[in-house]
């Protein structure tokens, strides 16, 4: 019989599906997937086909037409690019490609503000991006900043949805984010799933219901996420409840892209 490999955290979800769900195996959980999904096309199809043709169309993913995160970038305009920091908003080296750019590993240091940038970082302008009224308006570095998050939200729900090359350390890679917005030391924005959590904040799985408050980090790694305590409150148990949240459990979270930053403090 054929084989498939999966990765840990997506077996332990079908296991989970299988249970909740009394399915006789995991075949039974796949089949009931693709079953839903089959039927949800079939849903936007009907929906498409009634709308009328000069109906608003749904934004692309991509939130920027002209400013890429180098990792993505596959066509360049008129062959040139400019590299900005999305830490301190400034042009750090301009390049002259040829289509289609193949550059799979791409690191340097920002002379202004130091920081060592590499390809999931790095933010690349092209010719038809208006920097000099975003200089004047002074929202570039808004715009950096949204381009890198908007990068990071896609990708980590690319790479939970899609076969990915075996050299991708996926825990050491959702680390380096982490890393970088300590870094950069951004706020991240309450209405896009999170890539880590923090110690002091508070979170809500959008799936399960649950708020997740951060009490203590209990491991110190040094290329990987760490463990934390965490006091869970659920919708359907009346007390939290005191647990270790390992990498084990938080990489799944953090991939199905469910996970928000709280704002409401929770009940005691």
């Amino acid at each position: 019989m054929a084989t498939i490999r999966i990765r840990d955290w997506t077996k332990q979800r079908l296991e989970e599906l299988q249970e909740e769900e009394s399915h006789s195996s995991h075949d039974s959980v796949i089949k009931s997937l693709l079953k839903d999904h089959e039927l949800a096309q079939f849903a936007n199809a009907a929906t498409s086909s009634q709308q009328p043709e000069d109906a608003d169309q749904l934004p692309e993913e991509k939130q920027f037409d002209d400013l890429t995160v180098f990792d993505e970038l596959t066509n360049v305009d008129n062959g040139v690019l400019f590299l900005w920091c999305p830490n301190c908003g400034k042009e750090i080296a301009h390049l002259s490609v040829e289509n289609p750019v193949g550059i799979p590993v791409y690191e340097m240091e920002c002379q202004r503000c130091l920081t060592r940038l590499d390809q999931y970082a790095i933010v690349g302008i092209e010719i038809g991006y208006p920097i000099e009224q975003r200089l004047v308006d002074d929202t570039l570095q808004d715009d950096l900043k949204a381009c890198v998050i908007n990068y990071w939200d896609r990708k980590l729900e690319q790479l939970a949805t899609e076969v990915t090359d075996d050299d991708i350390d996926l825990d050491h890679l959702v680390w380096q984010f982490g890393q970088y917005v300590h870094t950069f030391d951004w706020d991240w924005p309450t209405d896009v799933p999170v890539i880590g959590i923090e110690v002091g904040k508070t979170y809500r799985d959008e799936v399960s219901g649950d708020v997740l408050e951060v009490l203590e980090r209990v491991t110190e790694n040094r290329n990987e996420l760490d463990s934390y305590r965490i006091r869970r409150y659920k919708s359907d148990v009346e007390s939290p409840e005191t647990e270790i949240l390992g990498k084990e459990s938080l990489m799944p979270l953090l991939f199905r892209r469910s996970l928000y930053i709280d704002e409401d403090e929770p009940e005691p």
